[in-house]
């Protein structure tokens, strides 16, 4: 069984819209592009590493059409090296519409999310979500979600469509590896899906003092 991983750009409210350019979502959001200032080296070599072994990708109906009229005219140019992949991987598109499957290797999933992204899984070993804040939520409901790119950008929208929007369930995570920041100070966080779900304590518990001289 193969992994599903998520990668996502995120302010420090958790707003998740419409990273890259106005549009992506231009109707009703003011921020489109919000990403494009902070980003620096750096966080461009996190990313471009986060895509190694990618062999499929897991696209909401929204980002696909955005991907589909892009990518398949990047290779040669500056972005080769993700065009090359996104071009080459097979696409399954989550769609309850009759998207336009015209980018080669792209098949629509049936009716039943889950059970198809389960197919997915099993098909492949490192299955990619790009954005897909609606998808991506629909995984996080039904525990989907393997591992969980992140970054976190030093800026606070205040509006627009988060990440945890009505999708989450309670759910453990852990830090698979130190948190990297970039010289703009973009925060890289990978995490992955932990057994249980969360805990309750009580801070005011006598021992939680314990070892201290004061």
């Amino acid at each position: 069984m193969g992994l599903i991983h998520v990668e996502l750009f995120a302010t420090l409210d958790l707003v998740g819209q419409a990273p890259g350019g106005p549009e992506e979502d231009p109707e009703g959001f003011p921020f489109g592009g919000w990403q494009a200032p902070l980003m620096d080296e750096a966080a461009g070599a996190q990313v471009l590493a986060a895509y190694e072994g990618t062999d499929a990708l897991l696209l909401g109906r929204r980002t696909y059409d955005i991907f589909a009229a892009f990518w398949p005219n990047q290779e040669g140019g500056q972005d080769d090296e993700f065009a090359t992949l996104f071009n080459s991987v097979p696409k399954y598109v989550a769609s309850r519409g009759n998207p336009d499957l015209s980018w080669a290797g792209s098949t629509q999933l049936g009716p039943d999310l889950a059970g198809a992204v389960r197919e997915v899984r099993n098909r492949h070993e490192h299955v990619k979500v790009v954005g897909s804040l609606n998808l991506v939520q629909s995984l996080l409901r039904e525990k989907l979600v393997d591992r969980l790119d992140l970054w976190v950008h030093p800026i606070v929208l205040g509006v627009g469509k988060k990440v945890f929007d009505g999708g989450a369930v309670p759910t453990n995570l852990t830090l698979l590896e130190p948190p990297v920041a970039s010289p703009k100070g973009t925060v890289y966080l990978r995490y992955g899906l932990a057994d249980g779900t969360p805990g309750t304590g009580d801070m005011s518990a006598p021992d939680r003092g314990a070892g201290r001289d004061d």
